[in-house]
């Protein structure tokens, strides 16, 4: 089989400093690639998302984007947005518009604004509905908490399908060891929240550098870490991924959903990645015509080439 070399990269996304985020493989020219090279090398990646950069379709797009999980396509996700147009920015690309990048993917056109060192998205559109008790009996069982301690419960779909779970305390949230087994026969992607007021956000703050810091060499390498409004935890099984580490298309469509019934401010900070030793933080906003925005900072870890 004859290969093509091609450039690529690896980003690390919504953190500060490299290694904290969730990583991200970006091949910077995906042309002629066909459906299963691309599976098959985001499988052999491991990572819980590769992409893959291609000439835009629709006008007023810059690039064009297909994002693969080991296990399946994604319609859209938000680390890979934010990840791939770093990586693009960085190897050159340049924008028809000087205040927005276009992307283009299976949901149509994602608008990416860069301010200093962060970029940020606007989030889809959300559709979302209220769960059955069963589904949520099932999710709880998994879990390994009762359904008492969920507070707020949605069916949540803008690309990406997630049950989403706003649950009664982050030590709640911190603790949950699911049955990723059951989770998958369920055919169940589930991010889980809480508010950090609920209990002491001093205490959740100390906790998550301590675990960063454990994956550090030296305690000087752990990052400094933006107070969290929010703990989130993914977990998506189905699509061949046990926990995300930090997942931009959850927090959008948590964001949207919180927000609109009030049980989140219109800008907060969540974190996520704390149980993998991860320091994840995205910064969530909902502007004055309502579009939610959701961003964060890239850093580039790896640039290179690969042969596929």
């Amino acid at each position: 089989m004859s290969h093509t070399t091609r450039p690529y990269q690896q980003v690390d996304v919504f953190t500060a400093t490299p290694y904290y985020g969730n990583p991200l493989a970006v091949v910077l020219d995906g042309t002629g690639l066909s459906d299963e090279q691309m599976q098959r090398f985001a499988r052999w990646t491991n990572l819980s998302e590769t992409t893959f950069l291609l000439p835009p379709t629709q006008a007023g797009a810059d690039y064009r984007v297909r994002i693969f999980t080991p296990g399946a396509e994604l319609p859209f996700a938000g680390h890979p947005t934010l990840g791939s147009c770093h990586a693009w920015l960085g190897a050159g690309g340049t924008p028809q518009r000087s205040d927005v990048i276009v992307q283009e993917c299976a949901v149509g056109l994602v608008s990416i604004r860069r301010s200093g060192q962060h970029l940020t998205f606007g989030a889809p559109p959300l559709q979302r509905s209220t769960p059955s008790p069963e589904l949520l009996a099932q999710v709880a069982q998994a879990l390994g908490i009762q359904p008492s301690q969920i507070r707020a419960a949605q069916e949540l779909n803008n690309g990406p399908r997630w049950l989403g779970l706003l649950l009664d305390r982050v030590d709640t949230v911190l603790a949950l060891a699911p049955d990723h087994q059951r989770l998958r026969e369920l055919n169940q992607k589930v991010g889980v929240a809480a508010r950090t007021q609920e209990q002491g956000a001093v205490q959740l703050i100390a906790r998550s550098s301590r675990e960063a810091r454990a994956f550090a060499e030296h305690s000087g390498d752990a990052p400094q870490l933006a107070a969290p409004d929010l703990e989130v935890r993914a977990f998506a099984a189905p699509v061949g991924i046990t926990e995300d580490p930090v997942t931009g298309s959850l927090n959008a469509s948590l964001a949207q959903w919180l927000m609109a019934e009030g049980h989140v401010p219109a800008r907060y900070v969540a974190a996520q990645g704390t149980c993998l030793g991860r320091a994840g933080r995205v910064l969530l906003e909902r502007d004055t015509q309502g579009q939610v925005w959701v961003g964060g900072q890239v850093q580039t870890c790896i640039t290179g080439e690969v042969r596929l």
